[in-house]
């Protein structure tokens, strides 16, 4: 029965048009279960009905659509009970409906499965027979499981469009994706596709690697070329840290890692564009299988990256684009390079099929202020191109070509939005402080190398989170301690004057470093963070020993240990952390002018079993650092890159804002500091309820600083305790939400959580 519902999934897969797939699943099911009749109805919502989209063996009479109105017949029935009803004699039932139009009468046997996506109930599968029976466990288990199976078909259609009726609504017509960059964006699509493709290239040896290793070189030389001159023509248009996503590129082609093994790999007999196909796609794959979103991220850039030098070797031309004026950009993927490549002028907005917020597409969006939409997996390329599309980067959503009354009503909110990011920028000098002077320090997360200076375009504070994981991750080896030194102090020279917090190697389990190899059942819950640098000391101390020689004479440093569950990690990890202090020192001797300070050390705050303990390591270290982020996964027992369960994911779950609570009242009675450097802080709702608790030191992505400085300054810190107690007594994230956004909305400052001002 397996290989014959695998058979009938892949049959309906490969139609060609959804109708025909419909049409060719009732077929088969009515031979593979030797029954009468099957049907498939779709849930029509809008008009509360039920569709006969697809039947082998039922005799229609008319050629007008048969409907079943919602709350009538056997088809309603096992639609609101969402479960499966096998009835041996479905004429004699209580809910049986008598369709006009429709013949049926000799149908006895019924077996209805309702089709559910995502708890929405979106159509039911019905098989009938002549003879009155019920049917066995084993039909109904196949009726079923199909059932789930169709499910994701017409989610999929319904995503794009196909189920789309004359009296629906034209919104309906909307496509859902991940907001990645807010704001609203009006224009024609224009769709790119990559210089080359990795993917589609086929495997040949070659009996000459000195010819092959010559190509790649050049290939290479030519890529960092390419790039420079596109990072150089972005110069004056995106902030400056923006453009330290283009060091990222080059310190991929430094890599020791990437250029080795592709030349490894030539001299194993593979010509120049297979080893590079082979090592490149091994290096994305290591980076898609991580926990980190922002890691995992990369693996756009390291696959962008090779299909750019693939073009060379190649030796294509360079691209000329002529993009129609104020047009949206559209690919499988936009990288940052295939975003810097266009005349900034002309793009006005951007879909991706794949990525999400932590993609350097989207951050290098929200530096140029386009609004962006990722994640959009219910669209074709082909479809789309030249068509009018509205990208809703608030929610989500985009719309192909929208009604002339949407398009109206969005025209309206987008030039609100560029009102109301005027407007926030004119603040950037200014403090962050609510209208009853409660002041708030604004400090940023960092993830990138890069030597430029951040401060004074930005007026924050300091680096609340510095993520050191990715020099390690980008190597065959461990990075020395002189090759960590220089990078730290760069990182420490360019905020001389201001607390940089550097968080300890966050790599393990779930995160694995290539020349570490690691296979664990649960890596969520495993070997990483802490746990790992605990159990390698050799790794802590020289990580710990390059902070603080890069540290030397600057006294900024702030060293965050990762991934804590008990005290006793804590004081291991200060232990080793004062016994590098001591070696460093003394092996400096450092002068008067060139003092080496004693670093602050902190305890981030995301494994729930802290929470009770925080007393039992207070006295061990200077402050603490919420990372809502894992402490929201933890706390709630969701994946949250697991999209089956990515929906429970929610920082507002009314359990989450309770244990924040909990945390900022347990540090206030300890007298130590706490941050708050999860996504939430940058979040206009997020930081509003934190701020109700009694937090004063955010720390998030660039992109938000300015949003959440305006958001501070425009409300009254003492107004948000009712909000508060609200969202405290709240059911659902989404009741949450609402107490959140009304509270926005009353401040006049509703335009940060929806589209228009």
């Amino acid at each position: 029965m397996l290989r014959v519902l695998q058979r009938i999934v892949e049959a309906v897969n490969q139609a060609p048009d959804f109708e025909l797939a419909l049409q060719t699943m009732v077929r088969q099911v009515k031979e593979a279960l030797h029954t009468d009749s099957c049907t498939v109805y779709l849930a029509d919502h809008e008009q509360h009905q039920f569709a006969l989209a697809a039947t082998d063996g039922l005799e229609i009479r008319s050629d007008k659509p048969i409907h079943v109105p919602f709350g009538e017949g056997v088809i309603s029935l096992a639609a609101s009970r969402e479960e499966p009803l096998n009835i041996a004699n479905a004429s004699e039932h209580p809910a049986f409906l008598r369709l006009e139009h429709v013949v049926e009468d000799r149908y006895k046997a019924m077996l209805a499965a309702p089709v559910i996506h995502r708890r929405r109930v979106l159509g039911v599968l019905a098989v009938q027979q002549e003879q009155a029976r019920a049917f066995t466990r084993d039909e109904e288990a196949f009726v079923v499981t199909l059932a789930a199976q169709l499910a994701v078909v017409i989610a999929h259609a319904e995503a794009k469009g196909l189920l789309r009726t004359a009296k629906q609504s034209p919104w309906l017509q909307t496509i859902k994706g991940l907001p990645a960059a807010p704001g609203v964006a009006i224009g024609e699509a224009f769709v790119v596709k990559p210089p080359a493709r990795l993917s589609e290239v086929t495997p040949k040896r070659s009996d000459m690697p000195e010819h092959e290793i010559r190509a790649f070189r050049a290939a290479v030389a030519r890529t960092r070329q390419e790039l420079l001159t596109i990072s150089d023509s972005m110069k004056g248009q995106v902030a400056e840290e923006t453009l330290a996503i283009f060091d990222v590129y080059h310190a991929m082609m430094d890599s020791a890692s990437l250029g080795k093994e592709v030349e490894q790999t030539i001299n194993d007999g593979w010509r120049a564009q297979t080893a590079l196909k082979l090592v490149v796609e091994q290096l994305v794959n290591q980076f898609e299988n991580l926990d980190d979103e922002y890691i995992r991220e990369r693996a756009s850039d390291v696959r962008d990256l090779g299909n750019r030098i693939l073009a060379h070797l190649q030796n294509r031309e360079a691209r000329k684009f002529n993009p129609p004026k104020q047009c949206i950009l559209v690919a499988d993927e936009v990288t940052a390079t295939m975003l810097a490549e266009l005349p900034q002028a002309e793009i006005i907005g951007m879909v991706s099929l794949r990525g999400s917020g932590n993609s350097h597409a989207a951050i290098m969006a929200r530096s140029m202020g386009i609004p962006a939409v990722l994640g959009v997996d219910d669209i074709e390329l082909n479809e789309v191109s030249g068509e009018t599309l509205i990208v809703d980067g608030y929610n989500g959503d985009v719309f192909v070509n929208p009604p002339l009354q949407v398009e109206n009503e969005y025209r309206q909110l987008a030039d609100e939005e560029l009102a109301l990011r005027q407007k926030v920028m004119q603040a950037r000098d200014l403090p962050a402080e609510t209208t009853d002077g409660v002041r708030v320090q604004l400090n940023l997360n960092v993830g990138l190398n890069t030597e430029r200076d951040w401060l004074n375009d930005l007026n924050v504070h300091g680096v609340g989170l510095y993520r050191t994981e990715i020099p390690f991750m980008m190597r065959e080896r461990l990075p020395t301690e002189d090759e960590q030194e220089e990078l730290y102090s760069a990182v420490l020279e360019q905020f001389r004057g201001a607390p940089v917090v550097m968080r300890t190697l966050d790599v393990g389990g779930d995160k694995p470093l290539p020349y570490l190899p690691m296979d664990e059942e649960n890596p969520f819950l495993g070997w990483r963070g802490i746990r790992m640098t605990l159990d390698h000391p050799e790794i802590f101390l020289v990580q710990i020993r390059a902070m603080l020689r890069a540290s030397v004479g600057r006294n900024n440093l702030r060293i965050l240990l990762p991934m804590i569950t008990s005290a006793e990690e804590v004081d291991e990890a200060v232990r080793m952390i004062h016994q590098a202090y001591h070696e460093v020192a003394e092996e400096l001797q450092c002068s008067v002018d060139e003092q080496l300070f004693e670093p602050q050390i902190g305890v981030m705050i995301e494994v729930p079993a802290l929470i009770y303990q925080l007393h039992c390591v207070a006295d061990k270290v200077d402050f603490f650092s919420v990372g809502t982020n894992d402490l929201t996964q933890y706390m709630l027992a969701v994946d949250r890159n697991n999209s089956r369960v990515a929906s429970l994911y929610d920082a507002f779950h009314p359990a989450v804002l309770h244990a924040l609570k909990q945390i900022i009242e347990r540090c206030d009675e300890l007298n130590k500091p706490v941050s708050v450097c999860g996504e939430l802080a940058g979040e206009p709702g997020g930081a509003l309820l934190l701020l109700a608790m009694g937090y004063r030191n955010f720390s998030m992505n660039s992109y938000n600083i300015d949003r959440i400085r305006w958001i501070i300054r425009h409300i009254a810190a003492a107004d948000l305790e009712q909000v508060l107690q609200r969202a405290l007594a709240a059911r659902s994230p989404q009741e949450v939400k609402q107490h959140v956004i009304m509270a926005l909305e009353n401040a006049g400052l509703g335009g940060f959580v929806r589209a228009g001002g």
